[in-house]
């Protein structure tokens, strides 16, 4: 049996995996009572750190569905599953696995969730399926194909974590201490092939508040220690990054599209298809300005707080302002095609206008000349 002293030398916490999913244009904002059988809810953190008094923290839809109990490699798991609702047609799923290891590279081999008969990674692509099929009245122009999701790993540690001797340690000294297993922890690679220079760029962007708590991300997974009542704010910071990373994404694709099918009319559709064209570049850059609007008052944090200073971490991570900039430099190219095509049309009417005043000037001229022959 374990004594009390070799539980609590143990490294205890949970592993967080999130999947962002989008899968409509938008849903409606009739509230949702039920998905898939269970009760639907409010969101709410309680924020435990300095923040501005009128906190603008988005509080989406969500639904707790009943615990999944599967068999790994490793023996038995259960798994808590989270489904989040939000406005702009996007889903997340979050699925939440505690652990006892007693080494911290052991941590590893929970990257990727793999069952004896299957994976995590396709159960819940297949409950964003149900989602999808059970929220199709609150849908608006459902996607037709869900892209594979965006998923992102979070090792949540239970603070205060402790050194080599099993004392308490500081969480930044910790993290010197182990920088080098915290990198093979995010990027899943073994610590002893990783470099010291791969090994400072993957722990680079840390954030910590109290002594005993600290935020390390990294592209593909975050590792957070603080107390498990705390876990939930920061967790979800960095679930509505992942979402907004998968948003824009999927809108970069539509516009790819948009824009390829454009150039293809331009070149070879009639002057009647061109009006068609026309109405679709505009309700697409309508559709964009909505996304725009919806994407950002999700995520609206201002000032020095530490939600803030975690959002602006990942968001840097997953280089969104790079995405937004992509999807800005596609709708300016909409918009110049759009330009284009206004101008070409008021050409055309110009034209058309202009061989209609030089006909009646010929048709006076005729009738005058008749007139003047009687």
């Amino acid at each position: 049996m374990e004594t009390p002293a070799a539980s609590s030398s143990r490294i205890q916490g949970e592993v967080v995996y999130l999947y962002a999913f989008d899968i409509a244009y938008e849903l409606s904002r009739e509230p949702i009572q039920t998905l898939l059988g269970q009760p639907v809810a409010q969101f709410s953190v309680d924020v435990s750190r300095r923040g501005p008094k009128n906190l603008l923290f988005h509080q989406p839809q969500m639904v707790r569905l009943p615990a999944w109990e599967r068999r790994a490699p490793f023996g038995s798991v259960r798994l808590d599953i989270t489904v989040k609702v939000l406005p702009i047609g996007a889903i997340s799923i979050s699925a939440r696995m505690p652990f006892a290891l007693d080494r911290l590279e052991q941590l590893v081999d929970f990257h990727d969730l793999h069952f004896n008969n299957g994976s995590l990674h396709d159960e819940v692509q297949r409950l964003a399926h149900d989602v999808q099929r059970d929220l199709a009245k609150h849908i608006i122009r459902p996607i037709e194909q869900v892209a594979p999701e965006e998923a992102y790993t979070v090792f949540c540690l239970n603070s205060p974590v402790c050194g080599d001797g099993g004392s308490p340690l500081r969480a930044e000294l910790w993290l010197e201490q182990h920088r080098r297993a915290v990198a093979s922890i995010l990027t899943q690679e073994s610590a002893d092939s990783l470099s010291r220079q791969e090994a400072v760029e993957s722990t680079s962007k840390s954030l910590s508040y109290y002594e005993d708590d600290l935020v390390v991300i990294d592209w593909d997974a975050a590792l957070l220690v603080d107390q498990p009542k705390d876990f939930d704010e920061t967790l979800h910071i960095l679930e509505l990054a992942n979402v907004q990373l998968a948003e824009l994404e999927a809108y970069d694709r539509v516009l790819d599209a948009a824009l390829e099918r454009s150039y293809r009319d331009l070149r070879s559709a009639p002057m009647r298809r061109r009006a068609e064209v026309l109405r679709d570049l505009r309700e697409l850059q309508i559709d964009m300005a909505r996304f725009n609007d919806e994407l950002s008052n999700i995520t609206k944090f201002f000032g020095d707080w530490h939600l803030a200073r975690v959002y602006e971490a990942v968001a840097k991570r997953f280089h969104l302002s790079d995405w937004h900039r992509a999807v800005a430099d596609k709708l300016k190219t909409l918009d110049e095609l759009h330009q284009l095509l206004k101008s070409d049309q008021s050409n055309r009417w110009m034209m058309i206008l202009e061989v209609t005043i030089v006909l009646l000037f010929i048709i006076d001229l005729a009738i005058l000349f008749i007139g003047a022959r009687h």
